[in-house]
């Protein structure tokens, strides 16, 4: 059995599902994009391969195995796309919340069932379908589960909206000894840097008290500033709009001195190490094609 421990972003990782690349399928359709950058992509044609997805992800496994972490995969669906597991599914404390997600992604549940088989059922919870809820969007901090939203009434006009607040408050419900902290999100189903898809695309902590933010991924500004007093303003590092656009905020903790990140990020990695984190760089440009980097391709499932 998988015994589930997830409380924060940092604790030192044992046990984790990487998502795969290996069989995407073809390019897709624009009309079937289901972001401003992937759709960026599929105009330019510079749309990523499996073969240097798979290549990327791959380096991952390597790093995560480096560090004695156990890794999990999926089992390969072919032609589908199954790089971010993290929107399919999250962990809060002994909790496996499976997430309601685009229903042309339902597959991807399916294809971890090997691990959900390990994990007591009483503790795999599913949300009521109204409820929406992505992994992206949901953070556990110690007292406080960070997630990210959006309040405007035509939520259901952004594709890119994928946080309800009926998702925060049910979340809310099943932990009711946590402060649940919602942030609203600027989206945009066409502009991909004007479009913050989830709050790891816009923020996330980090050990040793540190944060990785970008101002304008927030649309309410006291939002905002909450998170720069709760971290302090100096251990913030606040990224450009092309460094969001890059997935800078999306790199992925270890533990809280270790973090996995993309070898360009050359202005974030400088500041990690300068401030006491070991930077395990790796190549990941491809798959941020897809508005997504190195914790949207990650589940954990057990942190000490």
């Amino acid at each position: 059995m998988i015994k589930l421990n997830i409380n924060d972003e940092i604790s030192r990782l044992r046990a984790v599902v990487l998502g795969r690349a290996d069989s995407n399928g073809p390019i897709p359709k624009l009309e079937h994009a289901y972001d401003p950058k992937s759709a960026e992509h599929i105009k330019a044609g510079t749309y990523p391969t499996d073969e240097d997805m798979t290549l990327e992800m791959d380096e991952v496994a390597k790093v995560l195995e480096k560090y004695d972490v156990k890794v999990y995969r999926p089992h390969s669906i072919a032609d589908y796309n199954q790089i971010f597991c993290r929107d399919i599914a999250f962990v809060i404390e002994d909790k496996f919340i499976i997430a309601n997600i685009l229903d042309d992604r339902s597959q991807e549940i399916d294809a971890i069932e090997d691990v959900m088989k390990q994990i007591d059922p009483s503790k795999i919870i599913e949300f009521p379908e109204d409820a929406h809820i992505e992994g992206g969007d949901v953070m556990p901090w110690g007292d406080y589960i960070f997630v990210g939203t959006y309040y405007g009434k035509d939520y259901s006009n952004y594709i890119t909206a994928r946080t309800n607040m009926k998702g925060v408050e049910h979340l809310q419900k099943l932990f009711p000894h946590k402060k649940v902290k919602s942030f609203s999100l600027r989206k945009s189903n066409t502009v991909a840097d004007e479009n913050a898809l989830h709050l790891d695309c816009c923020f996330q902590p980090l050990g040793m008290g540190k944060a990785i933010i970008h101002k304008e991924g927030f649309l309410i500004e006291e939002e905002y500033k909450w998170l720069v007093d709760f971290f302090g303003m100096e251990n913030c590092f606040h990224i450009d709009k092309r460094e969001m656009y890059d997935m800078n905020s999306n790199i992925f903790s270890i533990a809280p001195d270790v973090v996995i990140s993309e070898k360009n990020f050359s202005r974030l990695n400088k500041w990690l190490r300068e401030h006491g984190f070991t930077v395990e760089e790796v190549p990941y440009a491809e798959i941020a094609k897809q508005e997504g980097l190195l914790r949207c391709s990650t589940l954990p499932l057990i942190r000490d």
